[in-house]
């Protein structure tokens, strides 16, 4: 995975989940923030499920990941996993794709999504899309709509 914290770069590779598009060897990651032990690679792998691995933001707040992509991409699907076990919160998530370098998006998908643990604590969608030349795509988390401190994360992110 080709990533960017703060200016910082990672060529890590991980394998992506059967039959997705191997983002980490198609795109650049560019993400606000990630926590030590939670790297954004965490989303390619295919170790996500109840308890798999995740991305975990550093800091409180709304994060954002873009994929930039090396060639623009056709995605068929969004699959998209979500694990929350310790704070009750309603996060709100928004996936916007581009078509033009990054210099304008629009809104693909808006979804919110509540946890109440230890009850409600895990989010699966399958997003079924049709999007041709995409050259950035956006996931933009805002962990906890009520103005929680909570940390946004995200197990899986896998497209096809």
């Amino acid at each position: 995975m080709r990533k960017q914290i703060l200016g910082n770069q990672d060529s890590t590779i991980h394998s992506a989940p059967t039959g997705a598009l191997d983002v980490p060897r198609l795109a650049v990651a560019l993400v606000s923030s990630e926590a030590p032990g939670f790297p954004v690679e965490n989303m390619f792998g295919a170790q996500g499920g109840v308890g798999g691995k995740r991305w975990q933001a550093q800091d409180p707040g709304p994060q954002t990941l873009v994929l930039a992509f090396d060639h623009p991409q056709r995605i068929t699907r969004v699959y998209l996993e979500i694990e929350e076990t310790e704070v009750s919160r309603t996060q709100e998530l928004t996936l916007s794709a581009s078509r033009d370098g990054g210099q304008s998006y629009g809104e693909v998908v808006r979804q919110e999504y509540n946890f109440s643990p230890p009850g409600t604590t895990f989010q699966q969608e399958n997003w079924q899309l049709n999007l041709d030349q995409v050259t950035h795509l956006r996931l933009w988390i805002k962990p906890d709509k009520g103005g929680g401190s909570a940390l946004a994360s995200c197990t899986t992110l896998a497209l096809y």
